[in-house]
C-alpha cells in the first residue's frame, strides 16, 4: 500500500516538485525524442495511400491494404521474408551466448595486465564504422588478392569466391559480427558479474567448489536478468536485421540469399519511389517485431521474474 501511495498521487507532484531541477534537464530530451520520434509516426498514413509527394499525405487519395496485398502476393514477400529470418536467427544463435561465454571467461582472469590487453582488443573492432568494416572484409576475402585465401591456400584449402556465393553470405555476415561486436556486448555481463559478493566465492572456496562448479552455481545465476532482458530485445528485432552491412557486402551473385526486407524497403522507397510501397512494407515490418516483443516478454514475465514491463 505504501509502494502505491509513493508511485501515485500527491506524492509523485510533491517529488517532481522537490527534485524539479532534475526533471528541468530531461525537458530537452524529450522535446527531441518527441519531435523526431513521435511525430514523424503520422507519415506512416502514407502506406495506406497513393502517396504523391506533389498532392502531400492528406491530399492524397486512400488506397486501404493495396500495397499490403501486394507485397503479400509478391515473389519478393517469401524470399525477403526467409533470406532475413535466417540471417537473424544464426546471428541471435551465435552472437547471444557468445558474450556470455567472453565475460565468463574474462571474469576467471587473474593476471591483470593480461586480461585489460584481452578486453581492449576484443572491444576495438565495434569501433570500426561499417563502411570500413565491409570494405576490410571484401578485401580480406579477395580470391585473388586477399589474406583469407592465400593462407588458407598454404594449408591446400581452396574456398573460392565467398563473396559471390550466394550460400556463404549469411556465414560471412553472422561471423564478422562476432568479430566486430561480441567484446563489446559483453561490457554488461562483465558489469554483472562485478556486482557479485566477493563472500559468495569465499563461501564457494570454503566448501571444496571447483572454478566450474562456482561459474554454474554463482556466475551464471547473477547473469540471468541480464540474459533475459537482452534475449527480449534482440527478439524484439528478429526482423530488424541491419541495412548497412547487408547492403554493402551485397553483390548481384549473392542477392539471392542476401536480399532482406530493410534492402528491399530502401531499393522500393529511395531509388524506384514507390513510397507507399515501401511505407506497407515498413509497417509491416515493425507491427511483426512488435507482436514478437509482446509474445517473448509475455513468456519471460510467465516462466520467471524477469521482463521489460
Amino acid at each position: 500500500m505504501q509502494y502505491r501511495k509513493t508511485i501515485g498521487g500527491k506524492s509523485t507532484w510533491e517529488r517532481i516538485r522537490r527534485n524539479w531541477g532534475l526533471y528541468l534537464l530531461m525537458v530537452p530530451a524529450i522535446i527531441i525524442f518527441i519531435c523526431f520520434t513521435y511525430l514523424p509516426m503520422y507519415g506512416v498514413i502514407i502506406a495506406f495511400k497513393d502517396f504523391r509527394p506533389a498532392q502531400g499525405i492528406w491530399g492524397s487519395s486512400w488506397a486501404g491494404l493495396k500495397y499490403f496485398n501486394r507485397y503479400f502476393n509478391s515473389y519478393m514477400f517469401s524470399n525477403t521474408i526467409i533470406n532475413t529470418l535466417v540471417i537473424s536467427l544464426y546471428t541471435l544463435v551465435v552472437t547471444f551466448p557468445l558474450p556470455i561465454l567472453l565475460a565468463l571467461m574474462c571474469n576467471q582472469m587473474y593476471a591483470l595486465r593480461f586480461k585489460k590487453v584481452f578486453q581492449v582488443s576484443t572491444y576495438l573492432p565495434h569501433f570500426i564504422s561499417t563502411v570500413v568494416m565491409c570494405g576490410m572484409i571484401i578485401m580480406f576475402l579477395s580470391p585473388s588478392s586477399g589474406v583469407i585465401p592465400k593462407i588458407l591456400s598454404l594449408f591446400g584449402w581452396r574456398i573460392g569466391d565467398l563473396m559471390g556465393n550466394a550460400k556463404a553470405f549469411s556465414g560471412i555476415y553472422v561471423w564478422t559480427e562476432v568479430w566486430q561486436h561480441c567484446g563489446w556486448d559483453s561490457i554488461m555481463y562483465i558489469a554483472a558479474l562485478s556486482a557479485v559478493s566477493p563472500d559468495l566465492y569465499e563461501a564457494a572456496d570454503m566448501d571444496g567448489a571447483t572454478k566450474w562448479q562456482k561459474i554454474l552455481a554463482i556466475d551464471i545465476p547473477m547473469l540471468v536478468p541480464t540474459m533475459v532482458t537482452l534475449f527480449i530485445l534482440r527478439c524484439g528485432s528478429l526482423l530488424g536485421v541491419g541495412f548497412e552491412k547487408v547492403y554493402l557486402l551485397q553483390n548481384d551473385l549473392n542477392i539471392a540469399r542476401s536480399e532482406i526486407i530493410s534492402t528491399y524497403l530502401y531499393k522500393m522507397g529511395l531509388k524506384s519511389n514507390q513510397y507507399s510501397y515501401s511505407a506497407a512494407i515498413g509497417l509491416f515490418n515493425n507491427v511483426v517485431n512488435f507482436v514478437i516483443l509482446i509474445l517473448v516478454n509475455a513468456i519471460s514475465k510467465k516462466i520467471s521474474d524477469t521482463s521489460l514491463f
